[in-house]
């Protein structure tokens, strides 16, 4: 009995019985069926999700893949077209049948890709043009099995190939500037003319913040590419005021900027991807153009101030007239600062031993506020101009003198009241009264710390309305007392 009992303990061993070779057979088939199952519907669905037709033809010519985008195009389902040899009698007319189905299959024994354009029949009867790029399949001996071609209408490659051009284009010799922005607001692609007017390289601005490439006018910026990111590109061109750090130094420059977004064309609903940033420098036409309405409006101001001049009685009320119309948009205040006892013919410097004196004459606006020009009556003490005073300079050269006070967080309001000036001002611009070979006084223009400095247009400008101050005094300082 023990060694029965042996005998079936080594029979069915330490694990129990073996497993038939027959069973397991079948589940190592079962297993590989499965998964040739699951491996041919990942097949169909890549298939039918490309945005190319395909359909692939085995060695003899029969067709046995068919997507639903060759669906589209040609109206064949694949129920229709899978078993087909070739495209004969139904997709192609019969006097191309032969010539087609030869181009298709001569990739089979060549390398690389073939491309060809032929018509091919809709199902409907009407004729497309395609372009089919076709390649050769081998299998695991290496021998040629069949061919497989991805085709489209010939419309859509040209108008994907347009926009690949177009987007070259843009990125390589554009006349204006082309930057894609990210979501972050970082520059991911930037052209040639984007990279200068940045002034960097190509690749140094790549994946950078724009607030160390824009100096002043980031936030302007920023704001414009959150608003298009949010609500969608603007109707119309935006002007940009920025100033940015270049090799040759810091530059104020005028782009003229167009903003597109970004979407991705695969998401089933618009997702951003950036926005589109083109701009164009338009720094120079936009200051010529301020500067021909800076000149027209000042010719406009000069005409209406010597029209209401004329209207006066008295010259010296002419004289304030002509002030108050140039400090429209020009200046803050106006001074008259005028010489005690005669006029000097010459030059001041020509004689150091005659003092220069000067009477504050006009204050305009008066008491350093808004409002008409007024004459001061100080009694005859002159001001207290230190040596070298704008004013004196002025009087010496006989010409205009501009100066602004030294740049800083807070101007310091002791460098105008040092000057005798209000304590607002930080620019001023003195201009010499001349009429008739003779200095007559000072006019001092001045302004406050919101306005640019005076520049040597502004000083042209200045000249001008003081040659018409100049006439007006010397007319007051000409007729006698009774008559003014």
């Amino acid at each position: 009995m023990s060694a029965s009992r042996s005998e079936t303990t080594d029979a069915r061993g330490p694990e129990g019985p073996e497993p038939d070779p027959e069973a397991k057979a079948g589940a190592v088939a079962a297993d590989e069926a499965e998964r040739d199952a699951a491996g041919s519907d990942l097949l169909a669905a890549l298939l039918d999700g490309m945005d190319a037709a395909l359909c692939a033809f085995d060695a003899h010519g029969v067709i046995t893949h068919w997507n639903r985008e060759a669906e589209r195009i040609l109206g064949w389902s694949a129920e229709e077209a899978v078993g087909r040899q070739g495209f004969a009698g139904w997709a192609v007319r019969s006097a191309d049948a032969d010539d087609v189905q030869a181009r298709l299959m001569a990739v089979m024994d060549t390398p690389g890709r073939q491309v060809d354009e032929f018509a091919l029949l809709r199902k409907d009867g009407g004729r497309v043009l395609i372009r089919t790029q076709s390649a050769g399949m081998r299998g695991t001996d290496g021998k040629p099995v069949g061919v497989y071609s991805a085709f489209s209408e010939v419309h859509e490659q040209i108008d994907l190939e347009r926009s690949i051009a177009l987007s070259e284009a843009l990125f390589d010799d554009a006349s204006w500037g082309v930057v894609l922005v990210d979501v972050d607001l970082r520059p991911t692609v930037v052209n040639s003319y984007a990279a200068r007017a940045l002034g960097s390289g190509r690749t140094a601005v790549l994946g950078r913040p724009l607030g160390e490439l824009v100096i002043q006018g980031v936030e302007e910026l920023e704001a414009a590419l959150h608003h298009v990111l949010a609500e969608g590109a603007p109707k119309s061109p935006t002007e940009l005021w920025v100033t940015v750090r270049t090799p040759e130094g810091d530059r104020r420059r005028c782009w003229r900027s167009g903003f597109l977004r970004l979407a991705s064309p695969l998401a089933e609903e618009p997702v951003p991807l950036g926005v589109g940033w083109m701009f164009q420098d338009s720094t120079d036409a936009k200051r010529a153009a301020q500067e021909a309405d800076r000149l027209r409006f000042r010719s406009s101001q000069l005409h209406r101030a010597g029209r209401a001049a004329v209207e006066c009685e008295d010259p010296m009320e002419a004289a304030t007239v002509y002030l108050d119309f140039a400090l429209a948009g020009f200046a803050d205040h106006a001074l008259i600062d005028l010489v005690v006892g005669e006029p000097y013919a010459g030059s001041f410097s020509s004689a150091p031993d005659v003092p220069v004196r000067l009477v504050r004459a006009v204050a305009t606006p008066a008491g350093g506020g808004s409002g008409p020009s007024t004459q001061v009556s100080a009694g005859g003490i002159p001001v207290r101009y230190a040596v070298g005073h704008p004013a004196l300079q002025a009087m010496d050269r006989t010409g205009s003198v501009r100066a602004s006070a030294p740049a800083g967080a807070a101007p310091s309001p002791t460098w105008a009241t040092s000057r005798q000036w209000p304590a607002d001002a930080v620019h001023a611009l003195c201009t010499v009264l001349r009429s008739r070979g003779r200095s007559l006084g000072v006019v001092t223009f001045l302004r406050g710390a919101s306005r640019a400095a005076f520049e040597r247009p502004d000083a042209v400008y200045a000249e001008d309305v003081t040659v018409r101050v100049a006439a007006s005094l010397d007319l007051s300082r000409a007729l006698p007392d009774d008559e003014v």
